[in-house]
């Protein structure tokens, strides 16, 4: 993937984290997880309880998580926009969360389930209050036709990296990663299924709100 003007942000300026081990991650992940953009995230502890996590979901929902992730990274690199990386993978790992188990949903739909249990995981890993409210955001506005005015960088690239692999609008702002990230890590007719599961989780037609719309 092209790398941009400025190296995006970790989020963390700590180093010497213990690592995940990749290979006790599932074996469809690995070829996304040896892309740089994840490999060198794999030291920090957010990111290993965010992946750990992520084994609960079904396979093909959990790799599409991961290309949204590197699809959002490639926009940010080629752009030069800094952004919370270790933040906005654990967002990418939880963002359909929500399609997963019988829990009611309220009136957000799975998006709203999906940031209550992203906020959950935050709080549990001691994440603060501010990080923790455009993260949960980004997860929570992701359905969206388009993001907000006010939306964050992470809101944004979240939103562009989940569009773009399920179904491809945008793909002229990272020409080509679709296509390679694919073919790395397939998962066949995975936008119909997401459609099914979506249609299951009975999402309500209209989505929250952005944060400035509330106020």
């Amino acid at each position: 993937m092209t790398a941009g003007r400025e190296a995006p942000d970790s989020g963390d300026k700590r180093a010497g984290w213990p690592a995940v081990a990749p290979e006790s991650l599932p074996g469809a992940w690995q070829p996304l997880l040896e892309r740089p953009a994840l490999a060198e995230l794999l030291g920090h502890p957010l990111a290993g309880a965010a992946l750990t996590r992520m084994r609960r979901l079904p396979p093909g929902v959990a790799v599409h998580s991961l290309r949204t992730f590197l699809l959002a990274d490639a926009r940010a690199r080629i752009e030069g926009t800094a952004y919370d990386r270790v933040g906005l993978l654990a967002a990418a790992a939880f963002h359909d969360s929500g399609l997963v188990g019988r829990a009611p949903l309220g009136r957000g739909g799975f998006p709203g389930r999906s940031a209550e249990l992203l906020d959950r995981f935050l709080a549990g890993q001691q994440v603060g209050t501010a990080r923790r409210g455009a993260l949960t955001r980004a997860v929570r506005e992701h359905m969206r036709p388009f993001p907000a005015r006010d939306a964050g960088p992470e809101a944004r690239l979240l939103h562009f990296g989940a569009w773009l692999d399920v179904t491809g609008r945008g793909e002229r702002l990272a020409p080509g990663d679709r296509r390679r990230l694919a073919a790395l890590a397939p998962t066949p007719w995975f936008a119909v299924s997401f459609s099914a599961r979506v249609a299951a989780c009975g999402l309500r037609r209209a989505l929250p709100a952005s944060a400035s719309a509330r106020r």
